[in-house]
């Protein structure tokens, strides 16, 4: 009797992910505005925003990007960060937070912290 063990791998989009050895070149090192998802691949909410990310990380290509840190592999990362809920949208520019949204919400909103 042989036993089949699949792994599910939440794909998410063409978006970058981030580690904590990685954040200091994909964050706050970027040209561009950066939109940090925190996220867990357990969290509905985190999961039902995908496709409004994916929407977003297309129409604002040029002048930002969006990149994902799981919360569930990077939890000392995330307490760093003071991230208390999930998801959590963390807008950066030349390596400053300058906005941030907790739970899930609209692509308006969203588009509205990385336009400040």
């Amino acid at each position: 009797m042989s036993i089949l063990i699949v792994m599910i791998i939440m794909k998410r989009g063409n978006m970058k992910s981030t580690t904590k050895v990685a954040y200091e070149q994909d964050v706050l090192a970027s040209k561009k505005t950066v939109l940090l998802d925190v996220w867990a691949p357990w969290c509905a909410p985190c999961r039902g925003m995908e496709p409004i990310l994916e929407t977003i990380d297309k129409e604002t290509k040029d002048w930002a990007e969006i990149i994902k840190l799981d919360a569930s592999v990077e939890m000392e990362m995330v307490q760093s960060l003071g991230v208390n809920g999930l998801p959590t949208f963390l807008v950066y520019k030349e390596g400053q937070i300058v906005g941030s949204s907790v739970g899930a919400t609209s692509k308006t909103k969203l588009l509205e912290l990385m336009s400040k």
